[in-house]
């Protein structure tokens, strides 16, 4: 993780981008069980760690998630037994031995206020892009399809922010799924790039008030990944 969110300013103001993708690109996610059991990890982790999770998506080599946490110090034990649980049953699943994940996982702080929609939105237009799917809510492994169509899936928590859309909720839903249609190309280099925070001047210099920079600065020797 980014030194700069491991030592100061993770709080409980802050929203948190959390990616992380296969070794060398790979596929992780090979088949619906492999999704499933996933989110049902997911689940269990947000729970244990009291998560708010508002948008998240899981793509074949990689996921995104979007995220509030109770406690932020806990984000690294959180994502590390994520992790290394999924990295456990792939590894009994598919016979494979060695690194799964390229890496611990990025992490970008994002301003709740600003950010949280537009940051929701390029998370779950991920399958759109990637020309798995021609509307995102009816990919299967993200949050999109509990904004557009309703109904708990389980894991996701409502952004607090979707209330923008209005209060009628068929109104809501619609305006959801046009606000996923309508891509915007500035959320490419926002969120696509996790190495820098996402908001406003204040909030970025808020973030520099605490931690004397915002951009990231890696410290320490190098993680050691966990295999089965």
């Amino acid at each position: 993780m980014p030194y700069y969110a491991r030592k100061h300013q993770l709080h409980n103001s802050l929203i948190y981008h959390i990616m992380n993708r296969g070794n060398k690109k790979e596929q992780v996610f090979n088949r619906k069980e492999d999704y499933l059991y996933f989110i049902q990890l997911l689940k269990e982790y947000c729970a244990r760690f009291e998560i708010k999770l508002y948008h998240w998506a899981l793509m074949p080599n990689h996921y995104h998630l979007l995220l509030e946490i109770n406690d932020p110090e806990n984000i690294s034990s959180c994502m590390a037994g994520l992790n290394r649980a999924y990295t456990h049953y792939h590894h009994k699943v598919y016979s494979t031995v060695g690194f799964l994940w390229q890496g611990r996982y990025k992490l970008q702080p994002v301003q709740k206020e600003r950010y949280l929609l537009a940051c929701g939105r390029y998370i779950e237009r991920n399958p759109v892009k990637a020309n798995i799917v021609d509307e995102a809510h009816t990919y299967p492994y993200s949050s999109a399809a509990f904004y557009c169509l309703g109904g708990p899936d389980g894991i996701t928590t409502e952004d607090p922010t979707f209330i923008e859309f209005g209060s009628e909720i068929t109104r809501k839903r619609k305006s959801y799924v046009e606000f996923l249609f309508n891509s915007d190309a500035t959320e490419e280099t926002a969120f696509g790039n996790l190495e820098y925070p996402k908001g406003d001047k204040q909030f970025l210099r808020k973030l520099i008030k605490e931690n004397g920079r915002y951009i990231p600065k890696r410290r320490g020797a190098p993680f050691k990944r966990i295999v089965a």
